[in-house]
């Protein structure tokens, strides 16, 4: 049986590594700045683990605070073994569940080397299998084009009217304001 688990400091020395590797630095927030995320209640980070062997299949970071309701997926992995497995299916099912009473869940959609754009069609089919719908909002991210994608739950499925105070509020928890103004942008 698969299990989600709220990870801590120890496991974030851990799992950092494999975002490394997984995200682009350009998207990559620090390892200090997720610490203070974790400490002050502004981010989670989740781990699928698998019940009987108690070995860990999967990570995501979350950022849970804002005052908007939402919750933002940051980073999401699948450890290289596990892959092509189901296991991100599962991860994403139980990420789903542990925040079904919020206003949604905001996922930020990157591809930093994607010169064909097959693999921003894989992310998009992944995220609209679990019900987000794109959002039309002029948005990178460390100088990038990323797109934004929203599960509804109690709140509206567009948020692109609010998009630029709802993003923001989420890094202002762990970044100062230049690495914010590095981390993510609008357009006009």
């Amino acid at each position: 049986m698969l299990i989600l688990r709220k990870g801590g400091h120890r496991d974030l020395e851990k799992y950092y590594s494999m975002m490394e590797i997984d995200f682009d630095s350009r998207e990559l927030m620090g390892k200090l700045a997720i610490h203070k995320a974790m400490v002050n209640g502004a981010a989670e980070l989740l781990l699928l683990t698998e019940d009987e062997s108690g070995l860990d299949l999967a990570y995501a970071l979350v950022m849970t605070k804002n005052i908007y309701g939402y919750v933002l997926l940051k980073y999401m992995g699948v450890l290289p073994w596990y892959r092509d497995k189901g296991v991100g299916v599962d991860f994403m099912r139980l990420i789903n569940k542990r925040y079904a009473e919020k206003q949604g869940i905001i996922a930020e959609l990157t591809a930093f080397d994607d010169e064909d754009g097959e693999y921003i069609k894989k992310l998009r089919k992944f995220f609209e299998r679990f019900g987000y719908e794109k959002q039309e909002v002029d948005y990178s991210i460390g100088g990038e084009r990323a797109e934004l994608m929203v599960k509804p739950i109690k709140g509206p499925g567009d948020i692109s009217s609010v998009a630029k105070r709802i993003l923001p509020d989420f890094y202002t928890r762990c970044l100062t304001a230049t690495a914010m103004g590095r981390m993510i942008s609008f357009g006009k």
